[in-house]
């Protein structure tokens, strides 16, 4: 995969009877070994209220037990070392763009709108490379919001939660 996430939407929200999906890259590790990138989608979204008599919308409760919500920036022409990814993680740009690289070849850049889960947190290193690459991409820093998990919310597959 050498591309950006721009995964149409499917639905328009108005048809109770076509839940939405959401799309978004997922980084895991394969039983090789090695991180890999996969474009998958989210489903189980259901209509509820919000609370305070706010009119039903679509809502997907999510698992697990949030460790930390951070806010990142990195700088222009950042790129980190490789690295695992340090818990399980959804990584939501807020602003600018990122780019990730793993093991397996592939490349993916991501910017507003597009949304990661990286679960690589257990790779080998292969040929000195150990998870995978990232760093921004063009000319201003890219702003993140990272929401990380005391453990893994979902299986180690490449549609974790679909």
């Amino acid at each position: 995969m050498h591309t950006t996430t721009t995964t149409p939407v499917r639905s328009d929200g108005k048809d109770a009877e076509n839940a939405p999906t959401l799309p978004f890259v997922h980084m895991w590790t394969g039983l090789d070994g090695k991180s890999r990138l996969d474009e998958s989608v989210m489903r189980g979204f259901g209509l509820q209220s919000v609370g305070g008599g706010a009119d039903p919308q679509w809502m997907r409760p999510f698992p697990g037990e949030v460790a930390a919500v951070l806010f990142a920036v990195l700088p222009v022409d950042w790129v980190g070392d490789w690295h695992p990814s340090p818990h399980p993680q959804w990584v939501i740009p807020l602003r600018g763009r990122w780019f990730l690289q793993t093991q397996d070849g592939s490349r993916v850049e991501m910017g507003p709108g597009d949304i990661h889960f990286g679960q690589d947190t257990e790779t080998d290193e292969i040929d000195g490379e150990h998870g995978h690459l990232s760093g921004t991409v063009g000319d201003e820093p890219c702003w993140q919001m990272l929401i990380q998990f005391a453990s893994s919310p979902g299986a180690p597959t490449s549609h974790p939660f679909g």
